[in-house]
């Protein structure tokens, strides 16, 4: 090995230590050095290791979190469809409930040697996990985006909406039908996108109100159970509007204002958040914060076929501002 290292070093013009940390896929080596390197094992014939190999440049990998919640098949099929423009195969890759982690699906991709990879929500959005698994990523040589939930530790593009505006939208809208007693259903509290609608919908209701936001906020899970659970707490605590996360928690705080015997929106006005494809035809047609998802899949696209095509986009978070769908749903505050 030290033989071979010595000339593989000689060959490319670097130290046995540089040649070591490309083979072994380490980050912290220039793209051209790295390529040296690459070449030199060419033409002393030795094989590439297996996640080094030419990639393929018709693959691209998209993983996401799930498919239930129906806002994923809508990020899927606007980026399968910009890959498939212009000549790449998206290879879908999801994770399931005691099936395969991120890491695995990751690996799996990087061994069928796809030229990049879209990351929709995933691990890059939980504060609490190590994002030490992207720069291995970069290490390898793989050019990423990542969709929704932004870390300034990675050296990677974002694309996200703008949840901050999305929340302000939201409680303004309910604010200007009279509700002062609004509550936010969401997710937990370690994600990125859940941090940010906190951020937005507190400080937009101290400046309306001036009131104290913590009993007004409720985590669960981006669920109908989740939203339904969450809401019941809300409606406790005397809130007339709740906003919900995601739209799939919407559907379930509808529920859980009917379980109370109460409607919606006389009683209740509910807004949730994505637009998902068939909302509008819920009962009642549901107000939501729609994440400008075609806008950012294509981002996403670009944005990676130029990392793919060497011109490398900024290692920053592209940000998309949001629409108020103002349907059924939300109405006037009913006073006692």
């Amino acid at each position: 090995m030290t033989a071979r290292l010595a000339d593989i070093a000689a060959q490319a013009g670097v130290s046995e230590a540089t040649v070591s940390r490309v083979l072994n896929g380490k980050p912290g080596v220039a793209a051209a050095t790295r390529e040296s390197v690459l070449a030199a094992l060419d033409v002393l014939g030795y094989e590439r290791p297996v996640k080094l190999r030419r990639r393929s440049e018709g693959l691209v990998g998209l993983i996401t979190p799930e498919l239930e919640n129906p806002i994923f098949p809508a990020f899927a099929q606007v980026i399968a469809q910009g890959l498939t423009r212009q000549g790449y195969t998206p290879v879908l890759a999801t994770q399931t409930p005691g099936g395969s982690t991120e890491d695995e699906l990751t690996e799996m991709l990087v061994d069928r040697g796809v030229a990049g990879i879209i990351f929709v929500s995933g691990l890059h959005a939980d504060t609490t996990a190590d994002t030490g698994r992207y720069e291995r990523l970069h290490g390898q040589g793989v050019p990423f985006v990542l969709v929704n939930g932004y870390s300034a530790g990675v050296r990677a593009p974002f694309v996200s909406p703008d949840d901050r505006a999305a929340m302000r939208l939201a409680v303004t809208h309910l604010a200007s039908l009279g509700h002062e007693r609004i509550g936010l259903a969401l997710g937990p509290e370690r994600f990125v996108p859940v941090q940010r609608k906190i951020e937005g919908f507190t400080r937009t209701l101290r400046e309306r109100f001036a009131t104290d936001c913590a009993p007004l906020i409720q985590h669960s899970l981006y669920t109908l159970e989740g939203g339904q659970a969450a809401t019941g707490e809300l409606l406790a605590r005397g809130c007339t509007a709740v906003v919900c996360a995601s739209d799939m928690m919407a559907l379930g705080a509808i529920r859980a204002a009917r379980q109370r015997g109460l409607t919606v929106p006389d009683d209740v006005s509910v807004i949730g958040f994505d637009d998902s494809p068939l909302i509008a035809f819920t009962d009642p047609p549901l107000t939501t914060i729609r994440q400008p998802v075609t806008a950012m899949g294509q981002a996403a696209v670009r944005t990676l076929l130029e990392e793919i095509g060497g011109t490398p986009a900024p290692h920053t978070e592209f940000v998309f501002l949001p629409e108020l769908v103002v349907r059924g749903s939300t109405a006037s505050r009913r006073h006692p």
